[in-house]
């Protein structure tokens, strides 16, 4: 499979990754579907201390123990939690991550993280005391690289400014062209890479009939499309952008059009799913027509909060 750079860094991830966050708590199963992505050429695995409150990572620690040095791997740190408690809170503190970077690499069963990413952050952060924290791990040799995991343009623009952050990991797709607005162009400017998540934008843009979506998105629709409009420009790829495509296809191929997105991070939740995911990001790539088109069917959206 392809791989692609993230920024400025030595870390080359496959064009598709695994978000490991939809692979379940049964632990043979769970196993079984980072081992086929592995398989298929995925070499980029995505999960975070907080996904199943650290189950995730120990599940991908067992995995990769006599792979790791094939795997990029990337987690995520900032969301305090304690096992056996519902529930979490929002610590981007330094003595917080310097914590919890150690249980994560016990549960990960690894001396060293790929990537290491923040998990969300606002401008209310004591964003210096942050990257210090971060910039001292690097130091240490316990994580490679860092990045953040946003959607707030104003979060973005401050770490990019004030850190040497590879990578901004957010969500993307057919359905949520927010990021087209700026953020692509200034983080390809500053040779920092987009980790696009949500790709297939809740399951909208895979090959699941539309008519199948939750009763939430029946009621209240998708960010900015109500239910019609959603039932309109999914109905309208396929046959309008590219016949004979998967819907699948069409919109991992979308945003690996962007040169600015290095991996497109996509969950899985069984085998067969990560069978077809690899098989659409291996597909022939959209040219510039087709991409015209789905621009011309879908929305312009634009962040309207964190500017």
């Amino acid at each position: 499979m392809e791989k692609r750079r993230i920024g400025s860094s030595d870390l080359f991830v496959s064009k598709i990754g695994l978000g490991c966050m939809s692979i379940g708590t049964e632990e043979r199963k769970a196993l079984q579907i980072i081992d086929a992505a592995l398989d298929l050429g995925i070499n980029y695995l995505d999960t975070a201390d907080l996904y199943d409150h650290g189950l995730n990572e120990e599940f991908v620690g067992k995995t990769i123990k006599q792979k790791r040095q094939d795997i990029i791997l990337a987690t995520k740190v900032g969301n305090r939690f304690e096992k056996g408690k519902e529930g979490w809170s929002w610590d981007p503190s330094k003595k917080y991550i310097k914590a919890a970077v150690k249980d994560s690499l016990q549960r990960l069963q690894t001396d060293y993280i790929d990537l290491y990413q923040l998990h969300g952050g606002t401008m209310e952060d004591n964003i210096d005391e942050t990257i210090e924290a971060f910039e001292e791990l690097k130091q240490e040799g316990v994580i490679r690289y860092y990045g953040i995991s946003s959607i707030r343009p104003n979060v973005i623009r401050e770490y990019v400014k004030k850190s040497s952050i590879v990578s901004v990991m957010m969500q993307y797709s057919i359905l949520d062209r927010r990021p087209e607005e700026q953020v692509l162009s200034f983080l390809k400017e500053h040779e920092i890479s987009v980790l696009a998540r949500g790709p297939v934008a809740k399951g909208l843009l895979s090959n699941r009939p539309i008519k199948n979506a939750s009763p939430s998105i029946k009621q209240n629709g998708y960010l900015d499309y109500s239910y019609e409009e959603l039932v309109a420009v999914i109905s309208s790829l396929p046959s309008q952008v590219a016949t004979n495509r998967p819907l699948t296809e069409i919109a991992l191929q979308y945003c690996l059009f962007e040169d600015a997105v290095a991996s497109v991070v996509a969950g899985a939740s069984s085998i067969q799913q990560i069978e077809k995911n690899v098989e659409a990001a291996n597909a022939k790539p959209l040219t510039a027509e087709e991409i015209k088109k789905i621009r011309e069917l879908s929305k312009t959206s634009v962040y309207n909060q964190h500017r």
